[in-house]
C-alpha cells in the first residue's frame, strides 16, 4: 500500500530508546499499577488541559462509563447523545441502565446539532454526551441547560479548542482514549478522565478500584479500571509532541482542502475551534465507488461511520429507533470518507492521494 491509513511503526520507533530505558525503569522498581508515572502523567495531562484533575483507567469506553457512573447517572435517567459516532459512545450509556435519547448532528461539523438537543430535553434528562467527532470541538457552550450535566466524549480530540480552551474542559467531566490510533496513543488500550469538580475525581478514583475507601473496605460496586504505569510512561514521553504532531496534521488538512475543495465537499472547520484533524473526512454521493477506487490505487481510507447509532440492532429492538428519525446522521453514514491523515504522511503521500481523488472524478 503506497498510502496506509496510519503507521504506528514509524512514529513509536523514534521513541524506541525513551520507551525502552522507560520500561528498565519500570521493571526495576516494580511499580506497575498506581505508581508514580500515572501520578506523573495524569498531573501532565490536567495541566496540558487546564483543568483540576486527570484520572487514568483503562480505555476510553471505561472512561465514558466511569464519568456518568461518577455524575450519577443510573436507571430511569436520559442521556441525550449523537446517533453519529463510535459504539463505545451509546454503549456507556447503555452500561449504566440508562436510556440514550438521540439528537441529529449539523452536517457541517457532523457534530451534535444544539438546537437538537434543545428539543430533545425532558424532565429525566441527567446529561447531555456530545462527542467532538474527528477531532473538532462540539457546541458545548450551546449545551447549557439547568441540572443537567455534560460529559464530553473527547475520544478523537486531544489538543482540540473551543475558543481558546481545550476540550477535556469545556464540560463537567470529559472522556478521553488514548486508544494507538489516536492523536495521543499508547502502546495498547488507555484512557482519561478530566473534570474540574474535586467531588467528581474522587468518585472516579474510588470507581476506577472496586470503590474502595480502605484495604479491603468498598463503598459500592465499581470496576478494576487503571492505566497502568506502562502505559503513563509512554505516555508523557508523547505528550510533550502532541501539540505539534496536530499541527502536522492541521498543514496535511489545508493541503488537502485547498486541493480537493472544488472536487469533493471537504471539512467545514466551526469558528473559535482549533480542529486537530483526527480523521480528515469529505462528503461525496458516490462514497462506494470512490473507496473502492482509492482503495485499489492503495490509499487506506476509511468509513466512518457506515451504520448510525441508532438504526443498530440493540437500539432498534430496545427502544424502537428506525430509519428516518435523523435524517443528518444517516445522509452523513452514506457520503462520508475518510482520507489518510497521520503527522508521519511524507508530502509525496499526501499529493498522491489529491492525485488519485482527483483521477476519480477525471481531473487529473
Amino acid at each position: 500500500m503506497k498510502v496506509p491509513p496510519v503507521n504506528l511503526v514509524k512514529q513509536n520507533e523514534a521513541f524506541r530508546e525513551e520507551f525502552e530505558a522507560a520500561l528498565r525503569e519500570i521493571l526495576s522498581d516494580a511499580h506497575f499499577v498506581l505508581g508514580p508515572r500515572l501520578r506523573k502523567f495524569e498531573e501532565e495531562f490536567a495541566r496540558y488541559l487546564g483543568v483540576g484533575y486527570a484520572i487514568g483507567v483503562n480505555s476510553g469506553t471505561d472512561a465514558l462509563v466511569l464519568s456518568l457512573r461518577a455524575i450519577g447517572v443510573g436507571r430511569g435517567d436520559e442521556v441525550i447523545t449523537t446517533p453519529f459516532s463510535f459504539y463505545a459512545t451509546v454503549e456507556a450509556i447503555l452500561l449504566v441502565g440508562a436510556k440514550p435519547v438521540f439528537a441529529d448532528i449539523d452536517p457541517r461539523t457532523f457534530n451534535l446539532n444544539p438546537e437538537a438537543v434543545r428539543e430533545a430535553i425532558t424532565p429525566r434528562t441527567k446529561a447531555i454526551l456530545p462527542v467532538h467527532l474527528f477531532g473538532q470541538a462540539a457546541e458545548v457552550e450551546r449545551m447549557g441547560f439547568p441540572n443537567v450535566r455534560v460529559v464530553e466524549d473527547a475520544a478523537q480530540a486531544a489538543g482540540a479548542e473551543r475558543f481558546g480552551r481545550k476540550v477535556g474542559s469545556l464540560g463537567d467531566v470529559a472522556a478521553f482514549s488514548f486508544y494507538p490510533t489516536k492523536n495521543l496513543s499508547a502502546l495498547g488500550d488507555g484512557g482519561a478522565i478530566t473534570t474540574g469538580d474535586r467531588e467528581v475525581a474522587e468518585r472516579v478514583r474510588r470507581l476506577r478500584v472496586h470503590c474502595q475507601t480502605g484495604k479491603y473496605v468498598h463503598e459500592g460496586v465499581g470496576y478494576n479500571s487503571r492505566l497502568d504505569e506502562i502505559q503513563a510512561a509512554f505516555l508523557s514521553v508523547k505528550l510533550k509532541h502532541l501539540d505539534r504532531w496536530n499541527a502536522r496534521r492541521r498543514e496535511i488538512a489545508n493541503l488537502y482542502t485547498e486541493a480537493l475543495k472544488d472536487t469533493v465537499i471537504t471539512p467545514y472547520v466551526a469558528e473559535g475551534n482549533l480542529h486537530v484533524f483526527h480523521q480528515y473526512t469529505v462528503r461525496v454521493e458516490d462514497r462506494d465507488g470512490l473507496r473502492d477506487f482509492l482503495l485499489k490505487r492503495g490509499v487506506g481510507v476509511s468509513v466512518f461511520y457506515p451504520v448510525p447509532l441508532h438504526l443498530q440492532r440493540v437500539l432498534r429492538e430496545e427502544f424502537g429507533y428506525r430509519e428516518g428519525q435523523f435524517p443528518e446522521a444517516e445522509r452523513a453514514a452514506r457520503e462520508v470518507l475518510s482520507l489518510p491523515i497521520y503527522p508521519e504522511m511524507e508530502d509525496w503521500q499526501v499529493e498522491y492521494v489529491i492525485e488519485s481523488v482527483k483521477r476519480y472524478y477525471g481531473k487529473a
